[in-house]
């Protein structure tokens, strides 16, 4: 990607890695949409980049309801007519999710309706806006590395991760005729609400990796990156 302005639509950036990714590349002049569920704090959010003079602007975006979704990718089309770069980034880490063999149906379910079927639905509805060039990039996590040591905490949300990974690569794989370049990164263990407040990484470290993937001029389709390098899935 060249140097000029893009429209990045990021969601769950009202706080914590999507808001600093948000932050990040408004502050390189880009125009980032903030896709949150809650108007109010979708609202603050926005204000409180408009407050540096930075290009912001609310999208009202649930990606576990896919009517919310379409009605999102109308107003994107109608005000912006395209998206350069899509960063699937909300996610849902449940206080329930403690057991795979023990845990209910019901965490499971709300976790992969966000986590997985959120990214998808969210390209799905989406793609029609991204133009030759564009880019996809999902958080994803080092608890769904299948090279990593596997369990430990919280295993649906980690193999909500792991699917999401092997949706990166499909997608790659599929979007690669069209030019549209599909990528996860690690932003590894951050100090947010989901990190917690004894997490090593700050969200701006946390964010390097997104905004880089968003901006550099990379080639990589495909891939998985943690501090702006390879690494295996």
């Amino acid at each position: 990607m060249n140097t000029e302005a893009r429209t990045i639509v990021i969601t769950g950036a009202n706080k914590g890695i999507g808001f600093e990714v948000a932050h990040q590349l408004a502050k390189l002049q880009h125009t980032v949409v903030l896709g949150v569920r809650d108007s109010a704090k979708g609202r603050e959010a926005v204000d409180r980049l408009k407050e540096e003079g930075l290009d912001g602007h609310f999208l009202l975006l649930d990606v576990s309801d896919e009517a919310s979704i379409k009605q999102a990718a109308q107003q994107v089309k109608n005000q912006f007519g395209k998206v350069d770069v899509l960063i699937n980034n909300a996610a849902v880490l449940l206080r329930e999710d403690h057991s795979l063999s023990e845990g209910t149906a019901e965490v499971f379910h709300r976790t992969m309706r966000t986590n997985v079927f959120g990214p998808v639905q969210m390209v799905r509805h989406f793609l029609s806006l991204i133009p030759s060039g564009g880019r996809i990039i999902n958080t994803s996590s080092g608890g769904g590395s299948m090279t990593d040591p596997v369990g430990g905490w919280s295993s649906v949300y980690c193999i909500s991760k792991s699917s999401l990974n092997a949706i990166t690569r499909h997608l790659a794989y599929e979007l690669s005729s069209r030019n549209i370049s599909v990528n996860a990164y690690c932003p590894g263990w951050v100090r947010t609400d989901m990190g917690g407040k004894s997490a090593p990484r700050t969200v701006q470290q946390g964010a390097d990796t997104a905004v880089w993937l968003a901006t550099a001029k990379i080639s990589e389709t495909g891939k998985f990156f943690r501090d702006r390098k390879v690494i295996p899935w």
